[in-house]
């Protein structure tokens, strides 16, 4: 298979998304199309105001860089990552297909109901997780020490520890404006 892998073998039709970044490793299943994963340290990229102005939209290149935070930079790339991963694109012009408010409003390009996102910290990390759902859940997750024998995504983990999103919040389709005639 060329590419990502975006389908588990056990259960069958799953969807999944992988992130990894130094020492961790994540994995999200979703029994529905449209999740995409992103983790990222909490100490990478000290020179990011680079990378706000070259990639991320106007509005966003404006409050971040006045808001002069790494967390709300972090918080942003990560989303960003992971709603392409999500809506199946590579990072390259594609980007600014997100855009994120000073208040983290959402705004995508997709017109289907349902897409959201949500983030927590686990072990120095962000962890942001994009998905596509009608019913606005907030998601859940586990930190595993080590790779189990068995990676049947049915399974359950018993000793791992749980991984809680502290925030959540939904994607709006972004607002065209009306052409004129």
């Amino acid at each position: 298979m060329a590419g990502r892998p975006t389908a588990s073998a056990s259960p069958a039709g799953w969807h999944l998304s992988l992130s990894h970044s130094q020492r961790l490793s994540a994995c999200a299943v979703s029994a529905r199309a449209g999740i995409g994963l992103d983790i990222e340290p909490l100490n990478r990229h000290p020179q990011w105001q680079k990378v706000v102005r070259r990639w991320f939209t106007p509005s966003e290149q404006r409050w971040l860089l006045a808001n002069n935070s790494h967390e709300d930079f972090l918080r942003v790339w990560t989303l960003k990552e992971a709603w392409l991963k999500a809506t199946g694109r590579g990072i390259a012009g594609n980007l600014q297909t997100l855009e994120v408010s000073a208040d983290f409003h959402l705004s995508g390009d997709r017109e289907e109901p349902g897409w959201q996102a949500a983030s927590g910290t686990v072990a120095g990390f962000l962890v942001t997780l994009v998905y596509c759902d009608e019913r606005f859940v907030r998601p859940g997750g586990r930190l595993l020490a080590e790779v189990p024998t068995n990676l049947d995504l049915t399974a359950l983990w018993p000793q791992a520890e749980p991984l809680t999103m502290s925030w959540h919040q939904p994607v709006t389709p972004r607002i065209r404006p009306c052409e004129e005639s």
